[in-house]
Formats: C-alpha cells, sequence, structure tokens
C-alpha cells in the first residue's frame, strides 16, 4: 500500500510563533523538556480518563514517559504510551492553533509588541509544543490513537512547511524526536544528549509529574503528587512550576492557597491565583474548572462543579479519597460530597481574598485588576457569601480619580445627615463624571461611585444597601441634597414650579411623548439645561443599551425629562411660551433639548438626521442675526 504523504504550510500565527520560539522566546531553552513532557502527562491523564468512560481502552501496561538519546545521530526522543492522536487530530492540532482564541492571538502577533509581551502568548494559547525548534533543527512526531490501529508522522524543519504521512507504531502513544542543534552554550543550547544534563532539567522543572520519567530504566522524577508532599519539603518554585505543568501559563501564579480538609470526609487542595486573566477569561463560553483527583487518580481535568463560577479564575487541584474513580458529571451534581468540598473552597478562597486585601493591598489590587469583574458576578449568584464578597468589591470614584474605594470606606467618608450611597452606571469614567445628573451632588461635595462595567448593573440589582445605607441612582428617582429640613424646602419649591410652568411643561411633554412620559423641574442640575432620569425601577441607559444588544432587542423606554429651572434656556423659553403659546419654533427647542441630554449620557439619537437639520437652522438664524 503507497504511503500518503500530504504537505502543509503552517498557519500565519503559528509561523510566527515558531519564529519567536527559535529566535528569542525563551531566555532558558532548557524549558522545552518540561514542555514535552507535560503535554507526554496529559495524554497520559487523558487516557486514563477515556478508560474509565471505556474499559476496552484501559491500559495493561504501566503508564510512563521515557527519554532516548542518541549521542552519534544528536537525537532526543520522549516516549508517551498515552491516549495518541488519529491522523485527522494530527492535522487539527499541530501546525494550526485550532483553537477559539485564533482571532484574538492574530490580532495580538500584528501588533508591535515587545518581546516580553510576545513571549506571554505561549501560556495563552497552550503552545508549548513548538518550544521544541529552539533546540532542534528538525522535529518528528509518530503518534497512534488508542484503539486504533494505524499511526502517523508529522515531520518538519519549521521552515513554514510540514509533512503528514502513514506509519508504523507498536502500541498507542506518542513518540517525538529532536533532531538537536549542535550544543552551544554561549547561546543557552546545552547537549541534550547527555543523561545528566536530562535527568538536571527533569528534577528543576518536572519532578512533580505523577509518572515515571524513565531514561534507561532509571526514573529520574519523585512521581509524588506535590499536594501530597510535607509543605516543608516543598519550595515556592517547585509550586511555581507546578502550576505552570497543570495551567500551561508562562507566568508564575501570584497566589498559592493550600487546604486540607480532615474528619467524616478528606479532601486537600493547592489552588493558585494567575498573575492574569487569559485571553478568553470574559468570554461566557471559556473552559473553567479545577482539576478533580481521587485517591491521587486524575479522574476530570475541568471540574466546574468544585467551585462557583464567579470564581473560574481560580486554577489547581483538589483530590477527594472518598469519591470514586469512575465519577461521571451528572454524579458530581447530584454528590453530597462535592456540594460540601465547594462551599469549603468558596470560602477559605474569599477569606484568603479578604487577608490579602488586608494585609497585601497592592497585590489584592493586581487581583482586582484581572479579576474584579468576575468576584462582581458573585453578588447575584452567591447569597451565603453576599457579605464576604460584598467587603471585597472595588469601585471608581469622585472621592479619588488614580485609587478604587470599597464601600466601607465610602461610608466613613459619608457627610453629616447623608442617608444614601451615591452611585451613576455608564460606559467609561470620563462620561459618567462628566453627567449633568451628578452637577448638584457635586456642588455639595457628595461623593458618587462611578461604576462602568456591564456587571455592575447586575450589581446594583442584588445591591441595594450597605451598613444601613440605601444604594442610590444618581440618574434614576429624585435626588434629595442637604439635610432633610432642605430637602423639604426644595420639594416645595419644585412644586410650586412645576404648578407655575405646568401649561410649558405639558406642551413639551405633548411633543416628545413618543420618548418622555413626564417633563418636570429639578435641582439635580447647576450648569447643564436638562437631563433625563428614570423611575427606581426603570433600566439606565447602560442596561437598556446592554438589552438593545440582545437578540430581539427591547423596546425603549420612555424616560422623565428634567429641566433646569434656573438656566437661562429654561426661562427664555418660558417667556416666549407666554408670548404665543402654539409657536411652532418651541417645539423645535424641545427636540434639541432632548437630543441634548441623550448626547450628554451617551446615548444614541432616535433621529440624528433631524437633529442635524435643527441645528444648521439655528446656527443659520443666529448668524443672521449677526451685525
Amino acid at each position: 500500500m503507497a504511503t500518503q504523504v500530504e504537505t502543509f504550510t503552517f498557519q500565519a500565527e503559528t509561523k510566527h510563533l515558531l519564529d519567536l520560539m527559535i529566535h528569542s522566546l525563551y531566555t532558558t531553552k532548557a524549558i522545552f523538556l518540561r514542555e514535552l513532557i507535560s503535554n507526554a502527562s496529559d495524554a497520559l491523564d487523558a487516557l486514563r480518563f477515556a478508560a474509565l468512560m471505556n474499559p476496552e481502552l484501559t491500559p495493561a501496561d504501566k503508564l510512563e514517559i521515557r527519554l532516548e538519546t542518541d549521542p552519534q545521530l544528536r537525537t532526543l526522543t520522549i516516549h508517551d504510551n498515552g491516549i495518541g492522536m488519529s491522523r485527522a487530530e494530527v492535522v487539527a492540532n499541530i501546525g494550526t492553533i485550532a483553537k477559539s482564541g485564533t482571532r484574538e492571538l492574530r490580532e495580538k502577533l500584528q501588533q508591535d509588541l515587545s518581546d516580553e509581551k510576545l513571549t506571554e502568548l505561549i501560556g495563552q494559547f497552550g503552545v508549548g509544543f513548538y518550544s521544541a525548534f529552539m533546540v532542534s533543527e528538525r522535529v518528528t512526531l509518530v503518534t497512534r490513537r488508542a484503539g486504533e490501529q494505524t499511526a502517523t508522522r508529522w515531520d518538519s524543519t519549521g521552515d513554514g512547511e510540514y509533512t503528514i504521512s502513514d506509519a508504523t507504531r507498536d502500541q498507542r502513544g506518542t513518540s517525538i524526536t529532536l533532531h538537536l542543534k549542535p550544543a552551544d552554550p554561549e547561546d543557552g543550547i546545552e547537549d541534550y544528549t547527555d543523561k545528566w544534563i536530562l535527568s538536571r532539567i527533569v528534577k528543576q522543572y518536572s519532578d512533580f509529574v505523577t509518572y515515571p520519567i524513565v531514561v534507561e530504566d532509571k526514573i529520574l522524577n519523585s512521581m509524588k503528587p506535590l499536594w501530597l508532599r510535607p509543605p516543608a519539603e516543598v519550595s515556592e518554585s517547585d509550586y511555581a512550576e507546578f502550576y505552570k505543568h497543570l495551567t500551561h501559563d508562562h507566568d508564575e501564579p501570584l497566589q498559592r492557597i493550600s487546604l486540607k480538609a480532615e474528619g467524616t470526609l478528606e479532601y486537600q487542595a493547592l489552588l493558585f491565583i494567575p498573575a492574569r486573566a487569559i485571553y478568553d477569561f470574559y468570554y461566557h463560553a471559556s473552559n473553567w474548572g479545577l482539576h478533580l483527583y481521587a485517591k491521587g487518580v486524575s479522574v476530570m481535568e475541568r471540574c466546574e462543579e468544585l467551585l462557583p463560577r464567579y470564581l473560574r479564575f481560580i486554577k489547581g487541584i483538589v483530590d477527594c479519597a472518598d469519591l470514586p474513580l469512575n465519577i461521571s458529571r451528572q454524579m458530581l451534581q447530584q454528590d453530597r460530597q462535592v456540594t460540601l468540598i465547594r462551599k469549603w473552597l468558596t470560602k477559605k478562597i474569599l477569606d484568603n481574598l479578604q487577608t490579602m486585601s488586608e494585609e497585601e493591598p497592592e497585590k489584592f489590587e493586581l487581583v482586582w485588576e484581572q479579576f474584579g469583574r468576575a468576584l462582581k458576578e458573585g453578588v447575584s449568584a452567591d447569597y451565603d457569601n453576599k457579605a464576604r464578597i460584598v467587603s471585597l468589591l472595588r469601585f471608581q470614584s469622585s472621592h479619588e480619580e488614580s485609587k478604587l474605594t470599597t464601600l466601607k470606606e465610602y461610608v466613613e467618608r459619608m457627610k453629616e445627615g447623608q442617608e444614601e450611597i451615591f452611585y451613576l452606571t455608564g460606559e467609561s469614567r470620563r462620561v459618567v463624571e462628566n453627567s449633568p445628573h451628578l452637577e448638584a451632588l457635586k456642588a455639595k461635595g457628595y461623593e458618587v461611585l462611578y461604576l462602568v462595567h456591564s456587571v455592575d448593573e447586575l450589581v446594583t440589582q442584588y445591591l441595594t444597601e450597605f451598613e444601613g445605607k440605601k444604594l442610590k441612582s444618581a440618574g434614576k428617582g429624585t435626588v434629595k441634597v442637604g439635610d432633610k429640613e432642605e430637602s423639604e424646602q426644595t420639594e416645595k419649591e419644585l412644586q410650586q414650579l412645576a404648578e407655575e410652568s405646568s401649561e410649558l411643561l405639558g406642551f413639551i411633554q405633548r411633543h416628545l411623548d413618543q420618548y418622555v412620559k413626564e417633563v418636570r423641574p429639578t435641582n439635580r442640575l447647576v450648569t447643564s439645561p436638562v437631563c433625563l432620569v428614570g423611575t427606581d425601577m426603570d433600566y439606565s441607559p447602560q442596561m437598556e443599551r446592554l438589552l438593545q444588544m440582545g437578540e430581539g432587542g427591547r423596546p425603549k423606554q420612555r424616560r422623565i425629562m428634567e429641566l433646569n429651572p434656573q438656566h437661562e434656556i429654561f426661562i427664555r423659553m418660558a417667556a416666549r411660551f407666554q408670548q404665543n403659546k402654539d409657536e411652532v419654533e418651541l417645539g423645535k427647542y424641545a427636540e434639541l433639548l432632548l437630543s441634548y441630554a441623550l448626547l450628554a449620557e451617551g446615548s444614541e439619537l432616535p433621529d440624528p438626521v433631524r437633529f442635524n437639520q435643527l441645528v444648521a437652522k439655528l446656527m443659520i438664524q443666529n448668524l443672521s442675526n449677526i451685525n
């Protein structure tokens, strides 16, 4: 039978990454062995998991990773007897970055990034296999999928092309042969056919791998799971390397959390907080979950049932001696022990974050910068731990531009007699802090929280008060500024003014009835002539825009138009109305006021063409009056 050989061209982003690998990616070239051993370990894990679902795949031989060298040919081969790959999987996985983040990776590679920034991509996109080309002139891979009889060969010099052909292999698994470059200590390339050098590298980077790493029948690694060793025997660098092995993250973790529970239910966890969010972290469909072990055996790579979704940034493993090895996801969802583990882990993680916020505030700021929006989701999702989560929340504020604030700090700074915590939602700090809705509050020195993330809309629905102080949107209802006596006096004055101006307000209401449900004077404004507000039950403009983006959209709300009775525009409109209560031009000025209010809050105009026509006409009229 003729051997089927196909030649392929590397995907553009893969070729770019290969160039980075070969020339500048790692300062420590020996890292390649850690990456390939990690991949081999993953393949062994995958076989064990597949065998739980399909007993026919249960291995009869000992699972291991074997290193084989040939100093004469200058080759190093990494063998594993794991799950292996089919021809289709080789085509899909090697040479093409076939992940949901392909577009994001392409965009990043097209940016003018520094070498340091580019090196982060390997951890984010899981492409450690290509690190082999740092030390190789050519790489050959032979693999056979468990349960299949045929094998596949992949071959490339990393110059832009690779070939795939049929091959023979006695058993399932994968062998990667590196045709090594000459040793060059000045360039950081050691002699990787030297067994002592290999032994040192394995001990340094892969000692925690749970499968034997063998050279000439000598096991190089301890194999004892890192989380089962006494902490005194494990260095921080060991933990960091284990984290990199587990997550394929290029950076070291920001925080390690080691936990152990004893009693009727025994389990332990080794958890990590990453230094940064992965590229697709805030995509709804992104993968997450802890690695679940039972009696030291990997049974599930991403177990979502062990943590609530808002803690999806936490990485690590949980090992429970009381779970069956063949436990399914459906069984996990119904398992009382898993529910207890989930509650315990959640509490411990939140306690750890609270301690960090108090004792290491700068480190917590880094966590918040990367994962704060996810933590905010917990306010609506986790009632039992709501108080813990709220204490961790950080917000932008009018108090200080460069520093975030907690709700507790806000309450401590509240003015005497202030009964509400004021906030305003919007697209950005610039939009919110320049909103007309805040003019009276700023004039009186009240602090306002700037909520500029979409998740904040959800937070305010479930967090309505803090320490007895109600959270109040500056863009909804009425705003009470000053003490009780001053507020009551202002309310009376506005009511009287509304009665006196009722005809004008009614005229504007009728003209804008399609867009507003009420027109009234306000004390909310100081320098601006107009703003739009909702009732306490209405959506904010930001939430309305988010809902409009959803499938099918939502009908637009009719809001309340508030006018500044002290502004010259209102005063002149009132005088003009008294002269001619049917004047057509006043209706056009009402339309301009509506457009002004919408633009000021960052909302779209209902009819931009009409707005442009009115502005142009107004400019012509005024220019004509200039002597």
